[in-house]
């Protein structure tokens, strides 16, 4: 039986991609740092990251799909704590019947929240 998925994307600084997701609301997953790799959690989400420092932001196709009971409020979060919106990720109703909002982290990792309606 499987329990649980746990995404691994690339970061080119740790600080930085600690410091974006911490602003989303995520949390440093256990008490030990690990060089290289970082372990986010929200929720029931958990995140990964491992180091890339040679990563071309402009060529990252790492992409994530967060389901949400809550998309207003999470879109509202986003506004309140000024985390930049994707240009084409804008709150709105999909033809496939969920309601999404899309952000790009500092790695140009996409993560799209969405709430079936």
């Amino acid at each position: 039986m499987l329990t649980s998925i746990n995404p691994k994307l690339p970061m080119r600084n740790k600080a930085i991609t600690k410091a974006y997701y911490y602003n989303l609301g995520f949390e440093q997953l256990g008490s030990k740092d690990y060089d290289g790799y970082l372990m986010l959690i929200k929720d029931k989400i958990e995140i990964h990251f491992f180091e890339f420092k040679e990563l071309d932001p402009k060529e990252n196709y790492g992409q994530v799909y967060i389901r949400t009971n809550a998309i207003e409020e999470e879109y509202k979060f986003c506004l309140d704590h000024n985390i930049k919106i994707h240009p084409n990720g804008a709150l709105e109703i999909k033809p496939w019947e969920v309601k999404e909002f899309a952000l790009l982290d500092p790695d140009n990792n996409l993560l799209t929240f969405g709430q079936t309606i």
